[in-house]
């Protein structure tokens, strides 16, 4: 079963998600999605995976000095 996780973010160019991409793929493993909405003036995250936790994602996010708070 796929957990979809939904996250706020800091990330504002298309030039910073072309740089997490392979951070982003790896966490996941081949075993979900994700994609960014940089028109919502939250700069969403939205996560699609079986394998990964919201800890993780943010986690990777602030390691390479992005804001990153999950959305309940």
């Amino acid at each position: 079963m796929r957990t979809v996780l939904v996250f706020k973010t800091s990330v504002r160019k298309r030039g910073k998600v072309r740089y997490l991409a392979p951070y982003l793929n790896n966490l996941i493993n081949g075993h979900g999605r994700w994609n960014f909405d940089l028109e919502d003036c939250d700069n969403i995250l939205r996560v699609e995976t079986k394998n990964t936790n919201a800890m993780d994602v943010s986690g990777l996010l602030q390691k390479h000095g992005f804001l990153c708070e999950e959305l309940h």
